[in-house]
């Protein structure tokens, strides 16, 4: 077996096609060369904005798990890579901070601190005014399909365990996140 030669600073391009590689084949080396580069600086990230190493470490994991389960959400239209982990890696601290209660430091915290250095401010500017069309297509769904949007995308709940909390069969929540998803593709589509 040979050795996989290690990517210090892989190119935008490769990490979107690396990222692309993971969405539609679950492809483990694209992913490896994916975590090889983030997991070292996301640890490196969550440290600069206060947690503690092995915290640091348990929310770079639990980051990276979202890249793979989530890359097939990617949109290279809307950011770089970078700036997409860096979107998911913050939102994962913020939920740790919130487990631990620590809600009043979240709400105080300056974001320029955290910033990585491969994202600029306007890409954040960028994913924030995506987030936010996200957000309207999403209440402008009818409840059932917004219920289930919000806790599979933003509670990050699997599909059975949302058709447990909803007493509804597993595929009646698949269906209408189908039909959300579909609902929100259109609306994101007639808005740009």
């Amino acid at each position: 077996m040979t050795a996989r030669p290690t990517f210090n600073s892989p190119k935008a391009a490769d990490l979107a096609r690396w990222l692309h590689a993971v969405a539609t084949r679950a492809d483990r080396d694209a992913f490896a060369r994916i975590f090889e580069y983030f997991a070292p600086r996301l640890i490196a990230f969550f440290a600069r904005a206060g947690l503690p190493r092995e915290a640091a470490e348990e929310v770079a994991q639990e980051t990276m798990i979202a890249v793979w389960t989530k890359a097939s959400l990617y949109d290279p239209a809307n950011a770089g890579v970078a700036t997409w982990v860096y979107t998911i890696a913050r939102n994962a601290r913020i939920d740790r901070l919130r487990r631990e209660g620590r809600r009043a430091r979240i709400e105080s915290e300056v974001v320029e601190d955290e910033e990585p250095t491969d994202a600029s401010g306007e890409d954040y500017l960028l994913v924030g005014e995506r987030d936010e069309r996200i957000r309207a297509a999403v209440e402008a769904l009818p409840l059932d399909q917004a219920k289930v949007v919000r806790l599979s995308f933003f509670a990050d709940k699997p599909h059975s365990e949302i058709a447990r909390e909803l007493g509804v069969p597993l595929g009646t929540v698949k269906s209408r996140l189908r039909l959300a998803m579909a609902k929100i593709r259109a609306a994101w589509e007639s808005e740009s």
